[in-house]
């Protein structure tokens, strides 16, 4: 996978984004073993230094840990993982009323769009 950043924010910080929506949404799972620091570097193409920035601005949240010579570990406080991915929800859901009140959209008339555009169990 290629992964893209952009140019207006620090790389580490969006590793850190990347990361902590892969541990929300399963692609790592509680207590699951990360990679180490230089293959996630070379997955994601990023100097080592950035992304054990990444992972250290990830271990100060406790999303991750570090068991000393055995390798860095998702944490196995699911209720953590459930209020970390409670908060990436809220800021996706302020983004898009945002962006509709913008057009001219309200509130109602965004939740309205929403459950009718959204698709199929409101996925598309």
């Amino acid at each position: 996978m290629k992964y893209t950043f952009d140019n207006e924010r620090p790389i580490y910080i969006q590793l850190v984004e990347m990361i902590r929506v892969d541990i929300v949404s399963g692609k790592y799972q509680k207590g699951d073993k990360l990679p180490s620091v230089r293959e996630l570097a070379l997955i994601m193409q990023v100097n080592p230094n950035t992304m054990q920035k990444a992972l250290s601005e990830l271990e100060q949240e406790k999303l991750i840990y570090t068991e000393r010579t055995n390798g860095k570990y998702v944490t196995k406080d699911e209720k953590l993982i459930e209020k970390t991915k409670k908060e990436l929800a809220q800021d996706k859901v302020n983004s898009y009323l945002n962006s509709m009140k913008s057009i001219g959209i309200d509130y109602t008339s965004a939740v309205n769009y929403l459950q009718e555009l959204g698709g199929k169990d409101g996925i598309s």
